[in-house]
């Protein structure tokens, strides 16, 4: 059992020491002088600077101008603005007669309008003050559809 065990273990010191041997150490240093000692072993290319074939201009590269958008959304009526002035002065912001004509006064009127409101006093109108006056978007809602009347015709269905 004896021999076993120091059969291994020499088998293994082996296979340590070859494996160590087999890596490549760095190469040391020597003193050795060669005729050619001064001259370095590789040499790298020498690469030329390439010319661009393109002609060189001080003038600035030409830029198309940037395109707008446009927005398509229109201004509102004579009787929209009368209306937005009507509900700014049943509020009490408004001191003048609402005339559906949108000016200097119907602008300060709806700032304070906004600033009471808690919203951006721009003085622009946009959604959040229309729904914040009561008037919201106009568009089509059921309260805007006629309703039958209430003479509707009988008919001779079984109840």
């Amino acid at each position: 059992m004896l021999v076993l065990r120091t059969t291994i273990l020499i088998a293994g010191l082996v296979a340590v020491t070859c494996a160590a041997t087999t890596t490549k150490a760095p190469k040391q240093k020597t003193n050795k002088v060669s005729a050619h000692s001064s001259k370095p072993k590789y040499k790298a290319p020498k690469y030329k600077a390439v010319k661009s074939k393109a002609p060189k201009s001080k003038a600035p590269k030409y830029k198309p101008a940037k395109k707008t958008r446009r927005s398509y959304q229109q201004a509102p009526t004579p009787d929209r603005y009368k209306e937005i002035q009507q509900a700014l002065a049943s509020k009490g912001y408004l001191h003048t007669e609402p005339n559906g004509e949108w000016g200097a006064e119907s602008t300060e009127a709806l700032k304070r309008f906004q600033a009471d409101q808690n919203l951006t006093p721009d003085g622009k109108l946009n959604s959040l003050s229309l729904i914040a006056m009561g008037l919201g978007p106009k568009r089509m809602t059921a309260q805007n559809h006629v309703q039958p009347s209430p003479e509707s015709p009988k008919t001779d269905l079984p109840r």
